[in-house]
């Protein structure tokens, strides 16, 4: 699966002192069972009207409609609050250590927690689009606190009693607390999203692994705009065809894996490891 010469560069570079960075995507998490929404499970009804994750999931439409909302952000809460990581996961929790806190760095857009329950550390991995395991609140204070995890488990069509919205009241001022994430309409920044550190990441990294992500938000372009600036190679996996592989392929900046990255991952750590034996 994993071509000859890749197998000699991946070789050659875990023995080297290079950076590593990996960002990854819905992809990666779809193998756990976390929806992707880009099929009929992405649209949401509110009155007579369907909306999509990014017409739904704005801090206009929360400010509009902040319980719809929120009824919509814990259906995804429920699909993923009992997903585990997969093989895919295990493989970069396994490398950090590998390579070592210098070498190895993490940017996910994916908000499941999977990569940290996995066991990536919070030091190395930059949640940019942030992580449904806090949640702040939508007024001044701004305070940010763990997700309530005694809600009850809601899914499309449940009605949430009014007692359980208490339960999403800012412990500070009382207002309603918000998700930990980062809406289509909202700006990336560096306390919230990583902004900088993803983006320093990008420029000092001499290989870029880009997993399960099809480049349709700005800071992963930007990302990988940095990496192919730097003439560094770069390895695309993905189940099928997305920006990222084409570019890939088109200026011959390194290698492109079709198919399922719990099972190409786990075959590049093999070819590393393999090498220490």
């Amino acid at each position: 699966m994993i071509p000859q010469d890749l197998q000699q560069f991946l070789q050659d570079f875990y023995r080297s002192d290079q950076k590593i960075l990996f960002l990854t995507g819905a992809g990666i998490s779809a193998e756990s069972g976390i929806p992707t929404f880009r099929g009929d499970d992405g649209y949401w009804t509110i009155g007579s009207q369907n909306y999509t994750p990014m017409q739904i999931a704005t801090q206009w439409m929360f400010h509009q409609y902040p319980r719809k909302v929120w009824r919509w952000v814990l259906h995804y809460f429920n699909n993923a609050r009992h997903a585990q990581p997969n093989p895919g996961h295990e493989v970069i929790s396994r490398l950090e250590p590998l390579f070592g806190s210098e070498r190895f760095k993490l940017v996910t857009q994916n908000v499941d927690g999977l990569h940290l329950a996995a066991g990536n550390t919070h030091d190395n991995t930059y949640t940019i689009h942030g992580t449904l395991a806090q949640v702040r609140c939508s007024h001044s204070c701004d305070q940010i606190v763990p997700f309530p995890t005694d809600l009850g488990h809601y899914t499309k069509g449940d009605i949430m009693p009014e007692e359980e919205w208490e339960k999403l009241a800012c412990p500070e001022c009382d207002e309603l607390m918000r998700p930990h994430v980062l809406f289509f309409d909202e700006y990336y920044n560096e306390p919230y999203n990583k902004y900088e550190s993803a983006l320093r990441a990008a420029f000092e990294a001499d290989l870029l692994v880009v997993v399960g992500t099809t480049g349709a938000t700005s800071l992963p372009w930007l990302i990988f705009e940095t990496v192919m600036n730097n003439d560094k190679p770069i390895i695309a996996i993905n189940l099928e065809p997305t920006t990222f592989t084409q570019t890939v392929e088109v200026n011959e900046l390194g290698w492109v894996l079709f198919g399922k990255s719990g099972e190409i991952l786990p075959e590049i750590e093999k070819v590393m490891i393999n090498y220490e034996l």
